[in-house]
């Protein structure tokens, strides 16, 4: 059994899904390990990872406007504003969504459907640059 291990960084231009697939990709065939999981961990409480359709933008889209009205940014008075309208609202949505994935590694590469992709989740309007490890264990 041997690790591999890698942080990965994803510049964001504000909210919205940031697909990192090709760069988690890219990695994994690097480290050598043909059969076993990855982790991947964003260090942030104001973004996170989904694994999502990556063939038709309107799937990013409509789940960008999803939960720009479940979780609205005006009209609710949040206490937490230490950063701005958008800092409470980001850190819900982080809550609601996952800030870990998992996926098996098969014949060296992340085994992904055919239509699946790794996302960053960006929910702050303004740009950052966001932290992902990886983490991968197998043979």
């Amino acid at each position: 059994m041997r690790q591999q291990s890698h942080a990965l960084s994803v510049r964001s231009s504000g909210q919205g899904l940031y697909e990192c697939t090709d760069a988690v990709r890219r990695w994994v065939q690097t480290a050598g390990i043909r059969e076993g999981l990855l982790t991947l961990f964003v260090q942030h409480t104001s973004a996170s990872l989904l694994i999502q359709e990556n063939a038709d933008p309107d799937v990013r889209s409509d789940l960008e406007d999803f939960f720009a009205r479940l979780v609205p940014e005006s009209g609710i008075a949040f206490r937490h504003r230490s950063e701005g309208p958008d800092d409470m609202p980001a850190h819900i949505r982080g809550a609601l969504t996952q800030t870990q994935l998992s996926i098996p590694i098969l014949s060296g590469v992340p085994a992904l459907g055919t239509w699946q992709g790794i996302f960053l989740f960006e929910h702050r309007r303004a740009p950052n640059e966001r932290r992902i490890l990886l983490h991968l264990i197998g043979e």
